[in-house]
């Protein structure tokens, strides 16, 4: 064989091979062909999970695959045939569409232990599911509705989730047979799934619920297992069911008296005697005797006189000391209602008064931060300087309590030390939890100009605004009071990402219960960031378009914007601000907006050359270049972010005029996701 002939035949065997390896990777399965869309933005999936074949694929297991990410839900919209689907221990992130409850032939879903969140719905309009048995554990889930539309399931667990509230139409489900709520964070009655007469377990430990047991609660004919512990129920709770349940079952459960069914409940047989009886007056019939031949027992005579003396004695003894024990607890009660009632009213007194707070020299007080400056107060005495609440104006407290409440303005009091001044946290008496700014750049206005100025802004009144609560004047130092935000403020969350993969196997510091945790899922959501960014849309269109003289902000950054406990923004630090007056304009607000906004779906601090950056890739058609690579993508949102970013774009405009107004900019973040914009 000539050298032409075998290069021939071996360039024939390596193009043979490539088609037929080209042939074998493409599935024309249109099921095979939905899930690997489905799980196309998923990080960790194999599509070679799934064999290619003929036959439609009827279930989904992919349990403990060390997957993140966000799933492309509507690709199961055509899965007809899928009747199980097991994604649990894994990462998945985002929210679960209404329509996927009804898809038809769906018998089991398993998503627990996952970071999945929002609420549990259908579409109006939408029949009935054919699920039978559902896990939703281990999630964020926030609300489970429309409970009837679920008239098939026999297998509920909804458990470590923050649903707060019983789920609604719970006690329609007449299938169920397991029910586990443990773990929601769950307040009110229980009274509603007293119906369920088909369960057979039941747990709903580790929860704030109240009723009556066993009223409340469904028959326990059939009940296998039940727990209850740490919850506030009252109620009798018989030994019989201490021994049937065990008393793991029963720990901390609220006022639950226990006794014994036998003591409480005696069940003796009685025998009457005949009429004409020939049994002796001191014989009666045992209660356990054959009642067709009594067996007589005989009882002892009266005992003698002496005896009889001696238990008198010992019976009044017992009464007295009886009596005794009783009037003691009383009075005890009497006093610690009495002291409950003084208490109650004594919320409003300043807190050196429950925890004596001694100044050892007069005024002036000199206190010092972090970076080395310090601020004075000069009053002679500390109580002589007022604090004015705006929403609890009969609270009377002064200076002294500020300083009480935060250990005289001590470092470990310290949250932040911003442009205005430093910020302090603080718990007043009543748990009234602010926090106290120090307005460095107001010392010099006088007492009646800051008044009126505290008094305007105390006026301003919108959802995505932190008004101030108070303020205090000492001296020429202004002191002004917010409501504390446990979640801090949008930059700080931001700074604070991860950057490393979360380890899904360790949930003692990854779940609902943490919500300033570094590693929190919403800090990777899309949609948690655009409901940020219309909250604050909201709250300076509020302030530019709904007075009669439009306000502006002068020094909108995301450290004057906190968040609250459901992630919503409050914009603070409202005509604070030590800029210029001629420079304090609303397109320079819209200016700051588009910053925030750059920030927000880029992850990087808003400098000048992180928005130069950012409008260099959107001019050029490559925005997608300059998002986040920490959010997380699935479905629109890649799209959504990139038109995102050409609003921030329009914002930062160079000239003035060029910028939108806030109420253009609300519309046009409305649009990108017309759901949310519809949530806010």
């Amino acid at each position: 064989m000539n050298l032409n002939s075998s290069f021939f035949i071996t360039t024939l065997l390596i193009t043979a091979f490539f088609f037929t390896l080209s042939e074998s990777s493409t599935c024309n399965n249109t099921d095979y062909v939905l899930i690997s869309k489905a799980f196309m933005s998923v990080d960790n999936f194999n599509s070679s999970w799934f064999v290619c074949s003929k036959s439609q694929i009827s279930e989904i297991d992919l349990s403990s695959r060390n997957l993140t990410g966000a799933i492309s839900w509507k690709f199961f919209k055509n899965l007809t045939h899928i009747h199980t689907i097991n994604l649990s221990n894994n990462a998945f992130k985002g929210y679960i569409p209404a329509w996927f409850w009804s898809i038809p032939n769906l018998v089991e879903v398993n998503l627990s232990k996952n970071k999945l969140g929002g609420a549990i719905g259908f579409e109006s309009g939408s029949g009935l599911s054919s699920i039978q048995v559902l896990n939703l554990s281990f999630n964020r889930f926030t609300n489970l509705a429309h409970l009837s539309n679920f008239s098939n399931l026999s297998v509920l667990d909804m458990s470590y989730n923050n649903l707060k509230v019983l789920p609604f139409g719970l006690n329609s489900l007449k299938n169920l047979q397991h029910l586990d709520l443990s773990s929601c964070n769950i307040s009110g009655d229980l009274n509603p799934i007293s119906n369920l007469t088909s369960l057979e377990f039941l747990d709903v430990a580790n929860n704030h619920m109240s009723g009556s047991f066993p009223k409340d609660f469904p028959p326990f004919s059939n009940i296998n297992f039940l727990n209850i512990s740490f919850n506030n129920f009252t109620g009798e709770l018989p030994y019989e069911k201490v021994r049937r349940f065990g008393n793991s079952s029963f720990i901390n459960t609220g006022m639950l008296f226990k006794f014994s069914n036998i003591s409480k409940h005696r069940n003796v047989t009685v025998h009457h005697l005949p009429k004409e009886s020939h049994i002796k007056p001191h014989q009666i019939f045992s209660a356990h005797s054959d009642p067709k031949n009594p067996k007589p027992v005989t009882i002892n005579k009266k005992p003698s006189s002496k005896k009889r003396l001696t238990l008198i004695v010992i019976t009044s003894s017992v009464s007295f000391l009886v009596l005794l024990a009783t009037a003691v607890c009383s009075c005890c009660i009497c006093r610690k209602r009495k002291m409950a009632r003084r208490n109650k009213w004594a919320i409003s007194k300043p807190v050196h008064q429950h925890q004596p707070f001694k100044i050892e020299k007069s005024g002036p007080f000199s206190f010092e931060t972090e970076s080395g400056s310090s601020w004075v107060v000069d009053v002679r005495e500390p109580s002589s300087a007022a604090v004015v609440m705006f929403e609890k104006p009969l609270m009377s407290f002064t200076f002294k309590d500020l300083m009480a409440a935060t250990s005289q303005f001590g470092k470990e009091s310290l949250l932040a030390e911003g442009r205005c001044g430093p910020v302090y946290r603080a718990v007043l008496p009543g748990e009234i939890h602010v926090a106290v700014k120090v307005l460095e750049n107001a010392r010099g206005m006088s007492h009646d100009d800051a008044v009126a100025m505290f008094e305007k802004l105390s006026k301003l009144k919108h959802p995505n605004l932190l008004p101030i609560s108070g303020y205090c004047i000492a001296g020429k130092e202004k002191l002004v009071l917010y409501e504390f935000m446990a979640n801090g403020d949008l930059h700080r969350w931001l700074q604070e990402l991860p950057t490393g993969k979360t380890d899904v196997e360790d949930w003692s510091t990854d779940t609902w219960e943490h919500p300033v945790d570094s590693s929190s899922p919403e800090k990777m959501e899309w949609r948690t960031r655009h409901n940020i960014a219309i909250g604050i849309a909201r709250g300076l269109a509020y302030l530019h378009h709904a007075q009669s003289v439009p306000v502006v902000h002068g020094h909108l950054v995301p450290s004057n914007i906190l968040l609250s406990d459901y992630l919503d923004p409050r914009i603070a630090g409202m005509g604070l601000s030590h800029n210029p007056v001629h420079s304090q304009t609303t397109d320079s607000d819209v200016y700051s907006f588009g910053v925030v906004l750059i920030e927000l779906l880029t992850g990087e601090t808003g400098s000048e050359e992180t928005v130069g950056k950012a409008r260099k890739f959107v001019r050029e058609g490559r925005g997608v270049d300059a998002l986040d690579s920490r959010l997380r993508l699935g479905d629109n949102s890649v799209s959504e972010m990139v038109e995102c970013l050409r609003v921030g774009y329009l914002c930062t405009a160079e000239t003035p005029g060029k910028r939108p107004t806030m109420k253009q900019v609300l519309g046009m973040l409305k649009d990108i996701h017309p759901i949310t914009a519809e949530l806010n």
